[in-house]
Parts: C-alpha cells; sequence; structure tokens
C-alpha cells in the first residue's frame, strides 16, 4: 500500500513502532476458515511489510522496501533475508519457469531479480514516460505481467499494464482512481484490480492473448465512509485467490473474502488499526494465510487452500 508520508526511497528506514495488536479470533467462514481460530503475531518492528508470495517448498517471502530487502520465513517459522539491494522492490511474483521478477522504486520498472544484484530489466516506461512507483504484479501462465502504478508523473494518469512475453508494454486501463493490488482468478480468465480509496475491486474479462475487456465493479468493500459522504472508503491493497475461486482483500477492516461471484462471505480480523496491507497463501499445503502490513507479519492456519497453479 502507498503511505501516507515514506522514508526516501533507497534509505534506511527507523523500524517501525511496535504493532502489539489486541490478539483476536476469527468467527467462521464456511469452508474457509473455522471459528476461533488465533491470528498469530510471527514478527513486528520490521520495514515496510509488503508483496508475499510462496515460494515451492512452501516458505513465504515478502519485501521490506524501505530496507531494501526481500525476508523470507521458512516452513518451521525461521526468519532470514532472502534477497539484498533489490532496488526498492515493492512487490515479487514467480513465473511458470521458477524465475522471480518485482516491481522496484529506485529506479521505477519491472525487473526479473538476481541474487547478485545483476536485475534484468523487464519494462521501465510506456510510450517514452518513465513509471511512477510500480506497486503490485501478477504474472500469468504465458509469462505476461500485469502490474499497477498509482503514482505516475503528471500528467500521466494512474494506470494497470500488462507486459507481454514480448515484453511489449500496454496499457489495461488508467479508469481506476488509484490501483493497488493486481491478481488473477485460478482460470486466468478474470483479472482483479483495487482501487484503495473506493468502495469496490475491479474485475476484467481477460483473453488468452493478455488483452482485457468489461470492467466492472466486483466486490463491495465494507469500511469507513468516503470523505465526500458518498460509499466508503475500502482502503483495498493486497489481493490473493485461493482454489476454489475466492477472493481476499487486505483492507482497512481485515482480511475480506468474496466468493467467485463477489459475494461477501465474511471478514477475517488481523488487529491492526489501519488493516494489513498484503496477504498470500503458504506452507506445504498452502492452508495457511499469511498477512503483512505495519510492520508485521501474521499467520492464520485455514480450511481453504490457496491456489496451486501459480505461487499466488
Amino acid at each position: 500500500m502507498l503511505a501516507a508520508t515514506m522514508t526516501p526511497v533507497g534509505a534506511q528506514a527507523p523500524a517501525a513502532p511496535p504493532v502489539v495488536p489486541t490478539e483476536v479470533t476469527t468467527t467462521a467462514i464456511p469452508g474457509v476458515v473455522k471459528a476461533g481460530v488465533t491470528v498469530r503475531l510471527l514478527k513486528q518492528g520490521l520495514t515496510g511489510t509488503e508483496g508475499p508470495i510462496a515460494l515451492g517448498d512452501g516458505s513465504l517471502i515478502f519485501t521490506e522496501r524501505p530496507s531494501n530487502r526481500v525476508d523470507r520465513i521458512d516452513v518451521n517459522g525461521a526468519f532470514s533475508t532472502y534477497l539484498e539491494n533489490a532496488n526498492g522492490v515493492n512487490a515479487v511474483a514467480i513465473d511458470v519457469a521458477g524465475r522471480l521478477f518485482g516491481v522496484q522504486w529506485i529506479k521505477p520498472r519491472v525487473a526479473a531479480l538476481a541474487k547478485d544484484g545483476t536485475d534484468a530489466v523487464v519494462a521501465e516506461g510506456f510510450e517514452g514516460r518513465p513509471f511512477g512507483r510500480p506497486n503490485d504484479l501478477v504474472i500469468d501462465r504465458s509469462g505476461g505481467i500485469y502490474f499497477t502504478d498509482p503514482i505516475r508523473p503528471a500528467p500521466d494518469k494512474p494506470a494497470v499494464f500488462y507486459v507481454r512475453a514480448d515484453r511489449r508494454v500496454v496499457k489495461v486501463t488508467d479508469e481506476v482512481e488509484l490501483p493497488n493490488g493486481v491478481q488473477l482468478s485460478p482460470d486466468e480468465r478474470t483479472l482483479y484490480v483495487a482501487n484503495t480509496p473506493g468502495e469496490y475491486v475491479f474485475a476484467f474479462d481477460r483473453k488468452e492473448d493478455g488483452s482485457t475487456s468489461g470492467m466492472r465493479p466486483f466486490a463491495r468493500l465494507r469500511g469507513p465512509a468516503a470523505p465526500d459522504g458518498k460509499g466508503v472508503r475500502g482502503g483495498a491493497d493486497g489481493l490473493a485467490v485461493d482454489a476454489a475461486g475466492r477472493l481476499y482483500v487486505a483492507t482497512t477492516a481485515g482480511v475480506q473474502v468474496f466468493s467467485a461471484s463477489g459475494e461477501a462471505l465474511g471478514i477475517i480480523p488481523i488487529g491492526l488499526s489501519n488493516g494489513p496491507q498484503n496477504l498470500a497463501f503458504a506452507g506445504p499445503d498452502k492452508k495457511t494465510l499469511f498477512v503483512v502490513g505495519r510492520g508485521a507479519v501474521f499467520s492464520v492456519a485455514m480450511e481453504a487452500q490457496g491456489y496451486t497453479g501459480r505461487a499466488k
């Protein structure tokens, strides 16, 4: 998510203040999570926790953009540094060949990431103009990359882009007010885009060539009233899907869960006053939901299983 105040990109940020959330437990969401499951705080005091995704061994990696690194949590819960000097990477994704990609802020771009720092640039601008702050991404089966760029140099509008497998960049839309999280349905026929200040997560129909059409409101969020009194400010940030096609949205109210048809199923509380920022299924069976944000990492034991056909 885009913070209201941010440490200069590339600078070492101070540790986040302790979260100290009130311990919370879940209410039942049939097929998703049982009642009374403790939302476990795994670690706090980190910087800019974002961009979680599962690795093939069930471990999880996530970013600390202000500290310019990617961290890992192994299947036993141990934390370690996975990647350093990552050009301000905010979110990561893995393609079908197992290659790691990220959206980066120091030099705004989409890149294939390497542990020795020899990142390969995939895209760094559109129609001769640079990207602003690429925020989130998802990779389809063909190797095409959808990503959001919510803060672009004037006069460009916030936009969602698609980098085709041949590395041509096309604009998906600039009609979402502040596009943030982005995700694909398991069958890759639907593209989801979170609009942070708005009331909805939007959906687009997607074709095999990566092109999209039919932008529409998909999931109606709960949240505080919008400043103009029209609708609510959902605070939608990161997105994830499970094996049944349900959509999970990190919001100010917690993790809001929707069916594959957009029906609101319930909310998983996290215990953060400003809400979580991103989430992903991981673990050996992909039945643990990891939730990050505000310098903290949480986990929730789930009944639902994350989608196993893609890293996230």
